[in-house]
C-alpha cells in the first residue's frame, strides 16, 4: 500500500469514527458557518493576515467535504461581507485572488459530490471572478449530495432590502396587492432558495451574527467557540453537531 492510500486508509477511518458518535436521523438540514479569526491566527504566528486567510479557505474545503460525510445537506460559508470591503486595500485584494484561485479549482469538492453555489451581489466584483463564479455554479450543478452556498459581498440587511424592494415593483406593476405579502413571499425573494438555517457556528470567539442570514436566522440554534477558523477541526465540527442534537428546538411553543 502505497504512502497516500494508507494516509487516505486513515483519514476515511477517522471520520467514520467521528459520525458514528452522532444521530444521523437528527442533523440539522441546513448550517451556516461564520469563518472568523482568519487574521488572528494569522498575527499569532507572525504571518500576513493572508496567509490566514488561504488556511481558511482549505479548511472551508476540509470541513464541507465531512459535513457531507456526515450527511449535512446544506451548508452557507461566510466567505466576504459587504462590510469587508472597508479592510486595507492589501487585504481585500488577497482575499479576492484567493477567491479566484478557489474557483479555478477545477477539482473543488468534486470527490464528495459537493454543489456549488453563491449569494450576495456579484455587480461589483470583476467581470473574470463573476465568469469563474458562474462555471463553478455550472460545473457543480449537476452534484445532488451537499450544496454549499458560498456568500461572497453579502450583507443580510442588503439582501431583505433588494427582495423588499423586489416585492415592491411587484406591487407597483400589479403583479401582486400588499395583502398578498407574506412571510414566505419575502422568504422566495431571498438570495437563498433553501431552508432556513438550523444551526449557525461562529468560532473565534466572537458572540454576534455579524449580518448573516438575518431573516433565515429567526430559530437557528447557535454554537461559538473560541478557536479560530484556520484551527476548527472535524472533532469540533462533530462537537458542535452533537451539541444541536442535545437542544429542544421549540419554535415558540412549548
Amino acid at each position: 500500500m502505497g504512502v497516500n492510500c494508507h494516509f487516505s486508509l486513515v483519514k476515511k477511518r477517522k471520520n467514520e469514527k467521528l459520525i458514528s458518535e452522532i444521530d444521523k436521523s437528527n442533523l440539522p438540514n441546513h448550517v451556516g458557518i461564520i469563518m472568523d479569526g482568519n487574521g488572528r491566527w494569522a498575527r499569532r504566528r507572525g504571518l500576513p493576515r493572508s496567509a490566514g486567510h488561504r488556511v481558511g479557505a482549505a479548511n472551508l474545503k476540509t470541513i464541507t467535504e465531512f459535513a457531507s460525510d456526515m450527511g449535512i445537506r446544506y451548508i452557507t460559508a461566510y466567505a466576504f461581507s459587504t462590510e469587508n470591503w472597508k479592510r486595507p486595500k492589501e487585504e481585500v485584494d488577497a482575499l479576492m485572488q484567493l477567491l479566484l484561485e478557489y474557483l479555478k479549482d477545477k477539482k473543488l469538492l468534486e470527490g464528495n459530490q459537493v454543489r456549488v453555489k453563491f449569494i450576495g451581489d456579484r455587480s461589483v466584483l470583476t467581470d473574470e471572478i463573476r465568469a469563474e463564479m458562474a462555471n463553478a455554479e455550472a460545473e457543480s450543478a449537476d452534484r445532488t449530495r451537499t450544496t454549499l452556498f458560498l456568500a461572497i459581498n453579502y450583507g443580510g440587511q442588503q439582501e431583505v432590502t433588494n427582495a423588499v424592494k423586489n416585492i415592491a415593483n411587484k406591487v407597483k406593476s400589479g403583479e401582486i396587492s400588499p395583502d398578498e405579502i407574506t412571510e414566505d413571499l419575502i422568504g422566495e425573494n431571498l438570495y437563498t432558495d433553501i431552508p432556513d438555517v438550523d444551526l449557525i457556528i461562529r468560532p473565534s470567539g466572537e458572540l454576534r451574527l455579524s449580518n448573516f442570514l438575518l431573516w433565515q436566522s429567526a430559530y437557528s440554534e447557535f454554537w461559538f467557540s473560541d478557536i479560530n477558523w484556520p484551527d476548527f477541526t472535524k472533532e469540533d465540527f462533530t462537537r458542535a453537531i452533537s451539541d444541536y442534537q442535545a437542544r429542544n428546538r421549540r419554535f415558540g411553543g412549548v
